[in-house]
């Protein structure tokens, strides 16, 4: 199956994608972004995050899902990893492999860690990723400071 990085011209397709992830994790509400942006950090001078696309085999091919990731970089192992921030197959070609085939690209990338959360209630991806022989982190809780106003010291 071809897995390839995106390129500027699959920016629209990337957002719908990005949508139809949000509508499968009912976070559609939280869709904010703005399309020109997303061009910017994805595709500008100093990109601040990667995609690559699964397409299917099909003439012409569809796309059948993507990965959205970024270095990070582990103090402790001191190499670099990724941390897939999105991993999304359309319902419609999911079990065929494609999931598995973005991973495994995203394997050839790093010597590293690769890490990403998922949420608490997806039993689908969970026993997908533990299938894989992914466990989750223990003893770590994620946090989130969004920006605004600031305690008072």
């Amino acid at each position: 199956m071809p897995i390839r990085a995106a390129t500027e011209a699959d920016l629209d397709d990337i957002c719908r994608l990005i949508t139809d992830l949000a509508d499968y994790e009912h976070l559609r509400h939280e869709v904010v972004f703005d399309k020109d942006e997303v061009r910017r950090h994805l595709f500008g001078p100093q990109p601040a995050a990667h995609v690559v696309i699964a397409e299917t085999t099909d003439e012409p091919p569809q796309t059948a899902g993507f990965a959205l990731y970024y270095t990070t970089f582990s103090t402790f192992l001191g190499r670099p990893g990724i941390w897939l921030e999105d991993l999304f197959v359309r319902p419609e070609h999911r079990g065929h492999g494609y999931g598995l085939g973005l991973l495994q690209h995203l394997r050839t990338l790093t010597e590293a860690r690769i890490e990403w959360s998922v949420l608490d209630w997806n039993e689908p991806s969970i026993r997908f990723y533990r299938a894989l022989g992914a466990e989750p982190v223990e003893g770590w809780t994620r946090y989130r400071w969004l920006p605004g106003p600031r305690p008072a010291s």
